[in-house]
């Protein structure tokens, strides 16, 4: 069986924000680098919609559709071929138990289950997309109002490094990681015209990244999303 996961993606709010070295390092796994754009190494605090998905071919029944916020940080790995991209999570958040304990224990991948909803609203001109999750006792919020017309990613441009990584890394443990391939297509983007984030980065990610509650992020990114496969194989690295 190739493929462990299908789902589609949809209106993916990316809030980017650089970030000192010093910081991810920590949390990097064995075998792969921090990757930087354009000298500076970023963190995503990403919402976005997970619907109708499906596990080795079967859809999973009354828990398929779902929203998903998570904190990730972009790395890449020097193989005989050149360099992958990749992605490495600090955490995944679900609103749904089961979903969180499969992913931890088939993947050893760090999701969290708590409170969460969404809203949407699509006009004629303007889209606003919110996503929300619940910590001590207190609703975080990412959100944006964006054009309805979607357009190509810039080459080059910070968009296209935030989104353009294809691999997951999972760090098992000080001496194994483990990566993992995410298929899709080269998404289209909305701009973003305004933006609100409320988030308790402290409660949700630790010391390292509490910092991050007083910050503006260096851009607010809107993709539309598409369906995602997930390779079933992981490779110890």
């Amino acid at each position: 069986m190739k493929t462990f996961l299908t789902a589609r993606w949809e209106n993916l709010i990316m809030a980017n924000y650089a970030i000192e070295p010093s910081i991810l390092l920590p949390f990097l796994p064995k075998g792969v680098e921090l990757d930087f754009y354009q000298g500076r190494t970023y963190v995503s605090l990403v919402g976005f919609l997970f619907k109708n998905s499906s596990i080795l071919g079967i859809p999973i029944p009354f828990l398929g559709t779902f929203e998903e916020i998570n904190l990730r940080f972009y790395v890449k790995r020097k193989t005989t071929e050149g360099y992958q991209r990749g992605v490495v999570f600090i955490n995944e958040t679900v609103p749904y138990k089961p979903v969180a304990w499969l992913a931890n224990k088939l993947y050893k991948e760090h999701y969290i289950a708590i409170p969460t909803k969404h809203s949407m609203q699509f006009g004629d001109r303007i889209k606003e997309i919110e996503y929300q999750w619940k910590t001590n006792r207190n609703w975080n919020r990412i959100s944006v109002s964006a054009g309805m017309e979607n357009r190509e990613m810039e080459r080059g441009s910070l968009e296209e490094f935030i989104f353009e990584h294809y691999y997951g890394y999972t760090k098992i443990s000080e001496s194994r990681t483990q990566e993992y391939r995410i298929h899709h297509p080269r998404w289209l983007v909305n701009d973003v015209v305004e933006y609100d984030i409320q988030c308790d980065f402290l409660s949700m990610y630790g010391p390292a990244f509490s910092h991050l509650s007083d910050n503006v992020p260096s851009s607010v990114i809107l993709a539309e999303g598409s369906d995602i496969s997930v390779d079933w194989k992981r490779i110890d690295i």
